[in-house]
């Protein structure tokens, strides 16, 4: 007989079908139980190593790197693409900092180093990996 699974199980499931994101916030569990249970489930998969938090109520798909065997971002871009899918899924109109907009163009070839974007709305959020923070322009 076969013991029905966990809350952490489902949403470890889901994290892994899901092939469009890597970001996921507290509400793409809603259906599966109450905020406090997916918010604690969340919690267990952080500290497993298989999520990482960026921000308040902002989630990643994380691996454990090879060379320090710490979790980091599995997203194709690292931290700087997780940022900009948590900020397009919290509903933030945003565009590319203007450094970077010259570099893309050619006008400068300063390669920008820490991730900048301006924000065309209200946010006002802190997100990072542990080392690097999102740095948001008005």
């Amino acid at each position: 007989m076969s013991q029905p699974k966990t809350l952490k199980k489902r949403i470890e499931n889901r994290v892994a079908r899901t092939k469009k994101t890597d970001v996921f916030l507290p509400r793409d569990f809603a259906d599966l139980s109450g905020e406090d249970q997916v918010l604690r489930a969340l919690r267990s998969l952080v500290k497993d190593g298989s999520l990482m938090r960026l921000g308040y109520g902002v989630y990643a798909r994380a691996m454990r790197s090879r060379i320090s065997g710490r979790p980091i971002i599995s997203s194709s871009n690292g931290f700087h693409s997780a940022a900009l899918q948590a900020l397009t899924k919290l509903g933030v109109a945003w565009e590319q900092s203007d450094s970077i907009k010259a570099y893309n163009e050619g006008r400068s070839t300063q390669i920008p180093v820490n991730p900048t974007v301006k924000v065309k709305t209200r946010f006002n959020r802190r997100l990072s990996d542990g080392r690097t923070e999102l740095r948001v322009e008005r």
